[in-house]
């Protein structure tokens, strides 16, 4: 197939390009600059332009570009950034597949757990309602920006991601370093779920999501079974062989992070139910799996 990516030098951008390429499907990347090359299409989310006669021929669309949420404090600038980077991008890309005499046969449009906000030991899944606060508002925001594909009838799918993990980058890539210097430990009281990834099964269920016919909507990317940030702990601990006597309270991460805090020390117990329904295999569905996967392959 040929497939169009956004976000593709990002984290799982990169890896889901690799994964394309290497099974032979041809891969055009949007970038924010003149394109360079035959595999590169110009784009400009913040002016709301796609070049969208290079988006041709694709069958499918995946856009998963965005400010990232972790790499700053959120300052009412960065808020804006995220939402902006978000909402600008996802409706440019919506209406520029929409306008195509031939249009793709799928978006995959990046979302978040974050939909669902604090949601405690409560488990959730993809008929839960939206939770409270930035995040969960800025995710709504978000999907809502792709009405123009959906109300052209290309079947759209919101890829609802968790923690990915993965040493290159994202939140986990920072825990690496910490916990290999025997510096790792929990965060508040450890107690609050974390629903987790790893990089290979997201970018198998992304491609997951490109094939299946029967999906659209949201779908939860995220391991089978949370953990508790404990749990994170013991099993970084225990594939690295490290110590894990550290502790960072609460409000030291308040302090330290700001209103991002209440993201670390926020309970997420989300589960795929909808990416198990529709037949989906987990190469790695347990967190110590997930974790040697990591040290193996990124």
């Amino acid at each position: 197939m040929r497939i169009a990516v956004t976000g593709s030098t990002g984290l799982i951008g990169t890896a889901l390009v690799r994964s394309l390429r290497a099974d032979g499907h041809e891969v055009v990347r949007l970038v924010r600059r003149p394109s360079r090359s035959p595999d590169e299409v110009c784009w400009d989310p913040k002016r709301s332009h796609v070049d969208a006669g290079g988006l041709a021929g694709c069958e499918a669309v995946v856009h998963l570009a965005g400010a990232g949420i972790g790499d700053h404090r959120w300052t009412d600038a960065y808020k804006r950034e995220l939402r902006e980077s978000r909402l600008l991008g996802t409706a440019a890309i919506a209406e520029a597949v929409a306008s195509l005499d031939v249009p793709p046969r799928v978006l995959v449009s990046g979302s978040a757990l974050g939909f669902y906000g604090e949601t405690g030991d409560r488990r959730v899944d993809e008929d839960a309602p939206p939770g409270h606060g930035f995040l969960p508002q800025l995710c709504v925001e978000w999907e809502e920006a792709a009405a123009p594909a959906e109300e052209a009838g290309i079947r759209t799918v919101f890829a609802r991601t968790g923690l990915v993990v993965a040493r290159g980058g994202g939140a986990w890539g920072r825990l690496f370093p910490l916990f290999r210097a025997g510096l790792g430990g929990r965060l508040g009281d450890g107690r609050q779920y974390w629903s987790f990834i790893a990089l290979h099964d997201e970018v198998a269920a992304l491609r997951h999501l490109i094939d299946t016919e029967s999906l659209s909507g949201p779908v939860n990317l995220t391991a089978p079974e949370p953990v508790t940030n404990r749990e994170v702990t013991a099993a970084m601990g225990r594939v690295l062989r490290r110590p894990t006597v550290f502790a960072v309270p609460g409000p030291a991460l308040r302090i330290a992070l700001g209103e991002l805090a209440g993201d670390v020390l926020g309970s997420q117990r989300v589960v795929p139910a909808r990416l198990l329904e529709s037949g989906f295999s987990f190469a790695f569905p347990t967190v110590d799996d997930a974790i040697r996967a990591a040290l193996r392959t990124d």
